[in-house]
Parts: C-alpha cells; sequence; structure tokens
C-alpha cells in the first residue's frame, strides 16, 4: 500500500499515449487530476504524454499495458495500489480488431476480440473497483458500430456493444458503493483508426456522404468525446449511472448509407477486406 493517500484524484487511462485518451489525460491534468499513462509499446510516446502533464500542474506514472493479458492488468492495478493506494477513475479507451467479415472471423480473430475489448474492461473495472471505497467513476469508450451495421465492423461492434450492457450491470451492482459506470459511444470522430478504416475497407461509401448527413455537418474530434468522458468523471454527473451517451453530432437519430448498395456484388467485394492486428 502507499504511505499516505494522494490529495488529488487518480485517474488511470488504458491508451492514454495517444488520441483520444492523450486528450482526456490532458483534461483531466488541467483539473488537478493525476494519471496513470498506460502504453503497449511505445514507452517515450507515454513518457511524453506524462511530461505535458506534469507541465500542467498535475502528476502521474507510466505503465506498461497489454489489455489481452490478464496478468498485464492486475499488474497495473498493484501498481496503482502501491503508488497511490487508491484510485479514482477509471477509463477503457484502448481498442483493436480485425476489420473482417462475419464469415472470415477465425477462432483467433474472436478469442483476441473478446481478451481485447470485452474482456479487458471487466477485468479492469473489478480491479478499480476495489480501489475505490469511497466511490469512484468507471467509464468505457465505445463506438458507433455497437448500433449500426457497417461493412467488417461486425467484431468490434459487436464487442462494444457487449461492454454497454456490461455498464448497466455494473452500474447497478457498483452504484451501492458510490460509483458510477456509463458509456461514450462516439459517431465519426476525426482520428488515425477513421482513417485506416475508411481507406482500407472495400465497400464503404465515401465518408463525405455520410458526414454532409449528420445533422452537424462535420465530424467529430477526440476533444469532443474527451469533453463528454470529462463530465461523465465530475461531480456534476453524479446521480448519471448506467448510461450511454452518444458524441455523434446526431447521427445515431438518421439512417445515412454506410454500404454503397446492399447488392451480392458488394457483399462479395467486403470479403477481401483487409486485418488489423
Amino acid at each position: 500500500m502507499a504511505s499516505e493517500t494522494p490529495t488529488r484524484p487518480v485517474a488511470l487511462i488504458t491508451g492514454a499515449s495517444r488520441g483520444i485518451g492523450k486528450v482526456l489525460a490532458l483534461k483531466l491534468a488541467s483539473r488537478g487530476v493525476d494519471v496513470v499513462v498506460t502504453y503497449k509499446k511505445n514507452a517515450e510516446m507515454a513518457e511524453g504524454t506524462l511530461a505535458e502533464i506534469r507541465a500542467l500542474g498535475a502528476d502521474g506514472i507510466t505503465a506498461q499495458l497489454d489489455v489481452e493479458q490478464p496478468e498485464s492488468i492486475e499488474a497495473v492495478f498493484e501498481l496503482v495500489e502501491t503508488t497511490y493506494g487508491k484510485l479514482d477513475m477509471f477509463i477503457a479507451s484502448a481498442a483493436a480488431s480485425a476489420f473482417k467479415p462475419v464469415s472470415e472471423l477465425k477462432l483467433h480473430h474472436l478469442d483476441r476480440n473478446y481478451a481485447t475489448n470485452i474482456r479487458s474492461f471487466v477485468l479492469g473495472a473489478q480491479a478499480a473497483e476495489a480501489l475505490m471505497p469511497n466511490g469512484g467513476r468507471i467509464v468505457a469508450i465505445t463506438s458507433y458500430g455497437s448500433l449500426r451495421a457497417f461493412p467488417t465492423y461486425a467484431s468490434l461492434g459487436a464487442a462494444k456493444a457487449a461492454v454497454e450492457a456490461y455498464v448497466k450491470f455494473m452500474a447497478t451492482e457498483f452504484g451501492p458503493r458510490g460509483i458510477t459506470v456509463n458509456a461514450v459511444n462516439g459517431g465519426l470522430i476525426d482520428t488515425d483508426s477513421l482513417d485506416y478504416f475508411y481507406n482500407s475497407v472495400p465497400g464503404m461509401a465515401p465518408i463525405e456522404s455520410v458526414v454532409e448527413k449528420i445533422p452537424l455537418q462535420r465530424k467529430g474530434t477526440a476533444d469532443d468525446v474527451a469533453d463528454a468522458v470529462d463530465f461523465l468523471l465530475s461531480e456534476k454527473a453524479g446521480y448519471i449511472t448506467g448510461q450511454t451517451l452518444s458524441v455523434d453530432g446526431g447521427l445515431t437519430v438518421i439512417a445515412p448509407p454506410f454500404w454503397v448498395d446492399t447488392t451480392s456484388p458488394l457483399r462479395d467485394a467486403v470479403l477481401g477486406a483487409s486485418d488489423v492486428s
């Protein structure tokens, strides 16, 4: 255990060295939250994020984390307990999946998807709950694929839907301890992942044809998602739990053409989709 409990709140963010996770880490640091910056491979990038956190007046540590490995998750939470003796916020941001049609998903795709996107969230939330005796916040970042079908996204979309279901059960079970559990579901968010998806998957309608139908007429940003998560982590959201907040510019209230068409030739074309390891 830590020798003394830190006065500042402590947050653990998976995938905090880049993208939405990093943007969120800096927002939390700007309001005095110490951040555990996890990374899978790039320690230098994580240290850079930590330096920016310290420049904002907060502090933190870096920790290598492979969310696919239960022992790695356990080790990181043990480090948090040893360093801080508590945890106030747990944010599950890291994700990965193969982009393939359902008919092409092999056993190793299914196993890795479950381990990386579903099991890691459950194990992380269990470990976080144990470090939140006085209450806390748990937020999962999910995606639009949990709500709508589009080419080759079945694996990740189904995983995110499962996470959103777990959020409801966790909110019910953890609530008596003062722990809220919610999800933020991002729509078309302008990140490297979105660019990769649209540039590598055949059969997708041009992204411009989708964006022009979004009521707010633009793609979302990492800041848009991070601001929503930051709100759910704040005291102002203390009576909100078990919810999935869509941050999508109104995308969920319309039905844009994610598929170029619904003919058999299109479905055949999708069979050549790329894999993300």
